[in-house]
């Protein structure tokens, strides 16, 4: 996420940071190439020069800590000013105190509206919120039958018809959440190619007749300013509550999640991250600018964590290895299995404090080779997981024309896997790096 304007950012406050003082020329040049960079990321213009003046004031006027070098403070209000600008704090749904709440999804045609409703509902079932699906998009050839595909991956309910009425379909819709003891009733709206009269007025009679309690703008973050003013011309005509910003796993230039909210006022509720019906988080400024100066973000991988692995199974595997036989491969592959379920590796190790960009991606990170070891460890037999030992050179040629994979390959993986053995049994040194880096074996 971001990863350029990230990378320069970051670059450019290092350069301020390694100096023991700093002047004012040294200020201004550094500000300067902020600018630079802001502007290229494709943040407005007005917020970039109200982001720099508000940190030239405050760089000026704060009182020097001893204990803290001048570059590090200046990083400091960069950062407190970044998620001034993405929205100071989360903002939640407002649930509503007598269900079911409704929430009016809009947005253009393509911004993954129909997806970003199914996976909110998944978001909103796993907080206990019983959400419901209400299919209002009667243009699009096929978008009910998308909805209640993706209703029926998340196991959630679905209200769909074959009427023009949009008006009366959405009522009745909210009205089978009811019977159905929803808490929540997602809307998912038609779109357009672009911003009409037509469709506003649509939207602004669903509104009145309604009374939506959240009406969130679903818009692609990949657009930059484009984003911006499709919001701008929503939140005049409807006043939104809310932005969900989508597409936002690729490096987006960043400018529409920094722009939106100073644009208007509307906070960013969610970004999508991937193409899955988990792949949704909720916004926090606070974190999106650590991410943004590599600061990293642990609790939202905690967070992740908490929300997609076993905790039995990982309190087992931790017991396992510190008993005198340690992990199989049976376990390796269980653990492997664990950390795919918290999404692509690349967008997990980015969430680590230090990670930078330009690291991952000499790294080599690519979630295919997780595939690659899967593949090999499932070609072994029971036995074989367990003794690897008993692997020998007929057993390993037969378990690579299984995978799919070399024998050289097979030979890497085993090889890796008794290094992380040594390892977990105290055979390694204190600082000692990590076997599988990104190679064919399990990335660390």
């Amino acid at each position: 996420m971001f990863e350029d304007l990230s990378s320069k950012l970051s670059g450019a406050l290092r350069k301020l940071t390694g100096k023991g003082v700093l002047s004012e020329d040294d200020v201004r040049t550094g500000l300067r190439e902020i600018r630079r960079i802001l502007l290229e990321a494709d943040v407005s213009f007005d917020l970039t020069r109200q982001f720099l003046e508000r940190v030239q004031e405050k760089a000026v006027g704060t009182e020097l800590l001893k204990s803290v070098r001048p570059g590090q403070q200046l990083v400091k209000l960069v950062y407190d000013e970044l998620v001034v600008m993405l929205g100071e704090r989360q903002a939640p749904i407002a649930h509503a105190s007598l269900p079911p709440t409704v929430i009016l999804l809009v947005g253009l045609q393509g911004s993954g509206k129909t997806t970003t409703a199914a996976k909110l509902a998944h978001r909103l079932k796993l907080e206990q919120k019983a959400p419901f699906l209400i299919a209002a998009d009667v243009y699009r050839p096929a978008a009910a039958d998308q909805l209640a595909t993706l209703a029926d991956q998340v196991g959630v309910g679905i209200h769909r018809e074959a009427t023009t009425d949009v008006v009366a379909l959405v009522r009745r819709g909210i009205a089978a959440a009811g019977h159905a003891r929803a808490r929540t009733a997602i809307v998912d709206t038609a779109g357009r190619l672009q911003i009409d009269d037509e469709m506003m007025a649509e939207l602004r009679g669903l509104k009145e007749a309604v009374a939506p309690h959240e009406i969130l703008l679903v818009a692609d973050g990949m657009t930059g300013q484009d984003a911006v003013r499709t919001a701008q011309g929503f939140h005049e005509a409807l006043g939104l509550t809310g932005v969900v910003l989508t597409k936002m796993d690729g490096d987006a230039r960043g400018g529409a999640a920094l722009s939106i909210y100073g644009v208007t006022r509307a906070p960013i509720k969610y970004v999508g991250v991937g193409e899955r019906v988990e792949a949704i988080e909720p916004f926090h400024p606070e974190r999106l600018a650590g991410r943004i100066l590599q600061q990293g973000d642990i609790l939202t991988l905690v967070e992740k964590a908490q929300a997609t692995v076993d905790s039995e199974a990982t309190e087992k595997l931790a017991r396992k290895a510190t008993t005198k036989r340690g992990l199989d491969l049976q376990d390796f592959l269980t653990a492997m299995r664990q950390m795919q379920k918290m999404g692509p590796l690349k967008s997990v190790l980015g969430m680590l404090p230090g990670v930078s960009p330009a690291m991952l991606k000499t790294a080599n990170v690519d979630d295919k080779r997780l595939r690659h070891v899967e593949a090999i460890v499932l070609s072994m037999t029971p036995a074989e997981r367990e003794r690897p030992e008993i692997l020998n050179g007929s057993r390993r040629s037969r378990i690579a024309k299984g995978s799919g994979r070399t024998v050289q390959e097979v030979n890497q993986l085993l090889s890796q896997f008794k290094q992380m053995q040594k390892l977990m049994k105290g055979g390694g040194k204190p600082g000692r790096k990590l076997p599988f880096r990104g190679g064919h074996g399990f990335p660390v």
